[in-house]
């Protein structure tokens, strides 16, 4: 913005401060014909009401009403510029209706579901953002791994990974996320680093197993083999973050999303191995109930982590 806009601006807004009080004041001193009714009903003095109208006059250059010790008539300058003067106010009036009513509309409580992956590292942290952006939607949040009944359990939205071919759900994708192979310091030392996907055979990996199936959850590859289920000793259910802490403890070799052990890999906790076979990627998307109408604020909610 110049400093040409700029002095404009703050010239508009510094007369828009200055002037519509007077200009409420003369509205209502017009249409009741008494500056002492004007300010009763504006809760005002008549003096203050007097003096607002007389720096709205001073301001114009002209006389709006003529005054007597009993009346107060209008001038037919005082007649044209209340024509103008209304509509202005009427305008004004319908903008603050209009923003009012819209901030009305993002209201509401929106009940969402995430895994406990995506949401600790993704949806969690955004939520500061949405609710600098829409205070007035309340948000109840359940993070597990466990697959909600929208019907029964009564949830608007929903976050789940993988290809939603479930009836009667729009699934809308949030994006793919990379897999990786990651290990921690301690244990490679101890077992070293696997070169091909063939070679985890002979290395302790930690599973996960699928809430929808209870099996293990298949690792998946871009090169060799595109899918291998792991011998595992160790197995996890209900919570993945599990994985991730059992490695960092130099338990095994776990894939899981990058994002969620960024911070350990930036601090030497884990390294990754098979970066030339790397993870397939895998995608998250946002689900909801097909219906006919979804309220306002579960379509922000919807909007917002689309733009994210």
């Amino acid at each position: 913005m110049t400093q040409s806009r700029i002095t404009c601006t703050l010239g508009v807004q510094v007369a828009l401060q200055s002037t519509l009080p007077n200009l409420l004041t003369f509205c209502a001193a017009f249409e009741l014909g008494s500056f002492s009714k004007a300010a009763r009903q504006l809760g005002v003095t008549p003096q203050a009401a007097s003096r607002s109208v007389v720096r709205l006059e001073a301001t114009l250059g002209v006389t709006l009403f003529r005054r007597t010790t009993r009346t107060v008539t209008p001038t037919d300058e005082a007649r044209a510029y209340y024509q103008t003067a209304k509509q202005a106010l009427e305008l004004l009036s319908n903008a603050e209706r209009d923003v009012a009513q819209r901030e009305a509309a993002h209201a509401g409580l929106v009940r969402i579901s995430a895994p406990t992956s995506f949401g600790h590292h993704r949806l969690l942290p955004a939520l500061a953002a949405f609710r600098e952006r829409y205070p007035a939607i309340e948000l109840e949040l359940h993070i597990g791994n466990r697959n909600i009944d929208f019907t029964r359990e009564g949830y608007d939205l929903a976050i789940r990974m993988g290809t939603i071919r479930e009836h009667g759900l729009i699934a809308r994708k949030l994006g793919d996320f990379a897999l990786g192979v990651y290990g921690a310091p301690a244990y490679l030392a101890r077992r070293g680093s696997p070169r091909t996907p063939a070679q985890l055979d002979n290395h302790e990996c930690i599973a996960f197993i699928m809430p929808s199936s209870g099996r293990v959850m298949p690792w998946t590859f871009t090169r060799g083999p595109r899918s291998l289920t792991p011998r595992a000793a160790l197995r996890c259910s209900e919570d993945v973050l599990a994985l991730v802490t059992l490695a960092r403890a130099g338990l095994g070799l776990i894939q899981t999303y990058d994002f969620l052990v960024e911070p350990d890999v930036e601090a030497g906790r884990l390294v990754e191995v098979l970066r030339e076979h790397r993870g397939a990627s895998r995608p998250f998307s946002i689900v909801y109930p097909s219906a006919p109408r979804r309220s306002p604020a579960a379509r922000a909610v919807i909007d917002f982590l689309l733009a994210r």
